[in-house]
């Protein structure tokens, strides 16, 4: 397997009217196809600013971001947009579900994206649903499911296109222990059974054990000895 994620020289800086603030600075990593990466460091580090990079959700000032085989940092609006839907799946802390449609119908959201016909989609997000352990309550809305539940549904959606990389952020935040050691154990079986490619930013040691490597970022760069570049 190679790297799915290649990242050289990456910085990321923000204009605020006069003030310059660099987020990153030079980074360089690469995460292998099938690995479960976590990504830590105190808040500010710019965790959350490199995942979203990694899922095409912002651009770099700097470097070049190679994921999947593209130059996602070379692409415009349009173009990236439709690499992200084919490519990545995203987990978020807070769910982001749809409080009025079913777990189904939230599930489906990233299909109405495809040529799939309602048949086929239903069926997928079925599937996918049965995989987080959620069948029975696929027509259950999000207000009638525990948080636990609700990431696993928010999980589904991320994997109901069969991205090529999972970008999680805080995944277990909201959570309570024994839900987020569901949802991680999850998160697991994504990686070591179906081969998922997982970068996941977390604040919690115990989080970040189930992944199989841990980089720790600190102010804008990758702590000494883990750049993951070849």
């Amino acid at each position: 397997m190679g790297a799915l994620v290649e990242i050289r020289s990456l910085s990321k800086v923000y204009e605020r009217g006069r003030q310059r603030v660099e987020v990153l600075h030079h980074i360089d990593m690469d995460v292998q196809e099938g690995e479960f990466v976590a990504l830590m460091g105190p808040s500010g580090s710019g965790k959350t600013t490199l995942l979203n990079l990694i899922g095409g959700l912002d651009s770099p000032t700097d470097g070049s971001l190679t994921v999947a085989g593209e130059r996602i940092e070379r692409l415009s609006q349009g173009p990236l947009a439709r690499w992200r839907a084919a490519h990545v799946g995203f987990v978020f802390q807070f769910y982001n579900l749809l409080p009025m449609l079913s777990a189904q119908r939230n599930v489906e959201l990233p299909l109405l994206l495809t040529k799939l016909s309602g048949k086929d989609r239903r069926r997928n997000a079925s599937v996918a649903l049965e995989l987080v352990g959620l069948a029975d309550r696929a027509n259950h809305k999000p207000g009638e499911l525990s948080g636990g539940q609700q990431q696993r549904v928010a999980i589904a959606r991320a994997i109901v296109s069969d991205p090529t990389l999972l970008v999680c952020d805080e995944p277990t935040g909201d959570l309570d222990r024994q839900s987020a050691e569901d949802v991680l154990g999850l998160l697991q079986q994504l990686n070591r059974e179906h081969g998922k490619t997982i970068i996941m930013v977390t604040h919690d040691p115990k989080a970040a054990e189930h992944a199989g490597r841990t980089l720790h970022l600190d102010k804008g760069t990758l702590a000494r000895g883990e750049q993951a570049a070849a």
